[in-house]
């Protein structure tokens, strides 16, 4: 699956196509890109930053055995909950499945509500050294500038960056970031109404507590891991947590995470209507939620699958 040569790309190389499915938490991401893999020859690659990691399955809706029976998946669940995860790792881990996918003459279908994630990948990220772990208002008052000082996360991070490698995050991030290589993306965004994500969103969070979500929270907590870490924060690790320790009841830990996952989702929905992926990313916008694959209508995908087509 080949183009003419874009702009830009180096000895006028051929640029290569790749698929990017978004939009926010129980939109119907997983449904529809892996309807299209099965039309168009596809590998699914994953651009959630929770559904790399191997202990939660259930809560961060990773793809079922079924599902990855039906396509090829990469980049889900190969992280222990331990590793910290970034854009900057997930940009390199992808783009080498993107290589493996289009090897083997596979589409590349990049899957995920991870909006930093798809901006890294279509527009590059500041390569910004490992400094090892080691005020940062007067080391780097330019990044120091721009973080809460409740952000304890971040404000590590950037003075971690400022002892390691002597400059602050802020002017590692004002190197031009690295290209994508010859790589052509097209985007299909989900953006459904906020009614029917909060009703997919309660009825989903009440089936992985059915699936044994409350047992996969306890296995977490066994590890006795720091609670800064991603994981930790994962939707409904915290408060299905609460409930584990005694201090609240699993109704209120269940209505609590259902909250938290509804405004993150109003996040998303903002963040994709108001970020472009890359200037030549063409887009389509789905006003309208996905439940099941088997509820995706034939005139819809061959739509679709025209629209991604058009792209090469």
């Amino acid at each position: 699956m080949t183009s003419a040569p874009r702009p830009g790309n180096p000895q006028g190389a051929a640029a290569r196509h790749a698929v990017i499915v978004a939009g926010p938490t129980a939109s119907g991401k997983s449904a529809l890109a892996l309807a299209l893999a099965q039309r168009l020859a596809g590998t699914i690659i994953n651009a959630d930053s929770m559904q790399t990691y191997a202990e939660l399955r259930i809560l961060t809706a990773r793809p079922s055995d079924a599902d990855l029976a039906a396509a090829p998946h990469a980049l889900y669940g190969l992280n222990r909950a331990g590793a910290p995860g970034n854009a900057a790792w997930w940009r390199g881990a992808a783009l080498r499945e993107m290589e493996s996918a289009a090897s083997a003459g596979c589409l590349p279908i990049l899957c995920g509500g991870t909006g930093l994630y798809f901006a890294a990948l279509t527009g590059g990220i500041a390569d910004i050294p490992d400094p090892g772990a080691e005020a940062l208002a007067e080391a780097d008052p330019q990044t120091a500038s721009k973080l809460r000082p409740s952000d304890s996360q971040r404000l590590a991070r950037a003075w971690e960056v400022w002892r390691g490698t002597g400059r602050g995050l802020a002017s590692w991030q004002a190197d031009p970031p690295p290209p994508p290589g010859d790589w052509r993306f097209t985007a299909i965004l989900l953006d459904p109404p906020r009614a029917d994500l909060t009703e997919a969103i309660e009825t989903r969070f009440a089936a992985m507590l059915e699936a044994g979500a409350l047992t996969e929270v306890q296995a977490l907590l066994a590890q006795n891991l720091p609670p800064a870490l991603p994981v930790m924060r994962a939707h409904g690790v915290p408060e299905l947590s609460a409930y584990l320790r005694g201090e609240t009841t699993l109704g209120e830990a269940s209505a609590r995470a259902v909250t938290v996952t509804r405004q993150y989702t109003r996040r998303q929905a903002t963040w994709f209507r108001h970020h472009t992926l890359a200037p030549e990313t063409r887009t389509r916008r789905i006003q309208s939620r996905i439940a099941t694959t088997e509820q995706l209508s034939t005139d819809f995908l061959t739509d679709l699958e025209y629209f991604i087509l058009q792209s090469h």
